[in-house]
């Protein structure tokens, strides 16, 4: 797949007569980051698992691999989508606001250090999708979103309150995929979105966005 920061590959499924395609991000062809440790792939099988436990069901599914042929990596259901949209053309039709807010409330918990344009995405029935999670689930605060336009607005009480039964609740397959660190840290962080009143600003003592924005 190209414009990829690290090795990424479209991948022909077959299993019989069924057919499909997914995205292969494998282990070894990640690059070396000072802030995340190396096993990127297992972050974005951690954000599939999040999704689902919240009910929101936006990112594809994604499971960990270790026969593929660069070896262990992420597997994810590739989804057709239309590649001329992204964030910044969704946000201009009041209609995606819901999903939207969702992806944002996402990435709180998540603390997403890399939520730019391109990863919001939508297929042809006109569900909204969100990829590129393997800069997700830092202990510490690394949130880097473009989806900054809902600061103030309210959190509608059904996100806060699928963010508490998160919280009280997380799946045990995150202990497989996370640091104890981090998973105490995704639980603290669901517990106080659950107490947000309004979505957050971005404030003025941090880099909020990532780069580049799409």
């Amino acid at each position: 797949m190209p414009w990829s920061s690290n090795a990424t590959f479209l991948a022909n499924l077959e299993c019989g007569d069924l057919h499909g395609q997914a995205i292969y991000k494998p282990h070894r062809g990640e690059r070396p980051l000072w802030d995340f440790p190396a096993g990127l792939y297992r972050r974005e099988v951690a954000a599939y698992v999040l999704s689902e436990a919240l009910g929101w069901c936006f990112v594809p599914e994604t499971v960990v691999r270790d026969d593929g042929p660069l070896g262990v990596g992420s597997l994810q259901r590739f989804v057709d989508v239309d590649y001329d949209q992204h964030y910044f053309t969704l946000l201009e039709d009041p209609v995606h606001h819901d999903a939207l807010r969702m992806v944002c409330t996402f990435d709180l918990i998540a603390n997403n250090a890399d939520r730019k344009g391109g990863h919001c995405l939508i297929d042809g029935d006109g569900k909204i999708w969100a990829i590129d999670h393997g800069l997700c689930f830092n202990a510490d605060p690394h949130l880097r979103t473009v989806i900054w336009d809902f600061a103030g607005d309210p959190i509608p009480e059904p996100l806060r309150e699928a963010a508490s039964r998160f919280a009280l609740d997380l799946p045990a397959e995150l202990h497989g995929l996370l640091d104890r660190d981090e998973v105490a840290a995704l639980a603290a962080r669901a517990a106080a979105v659950a107490q947000l009143d309004r979505f957050p600003d971005p404030g003025h003592d941090r880099r909020p966005y990532p780069w580049p924005l799409v």
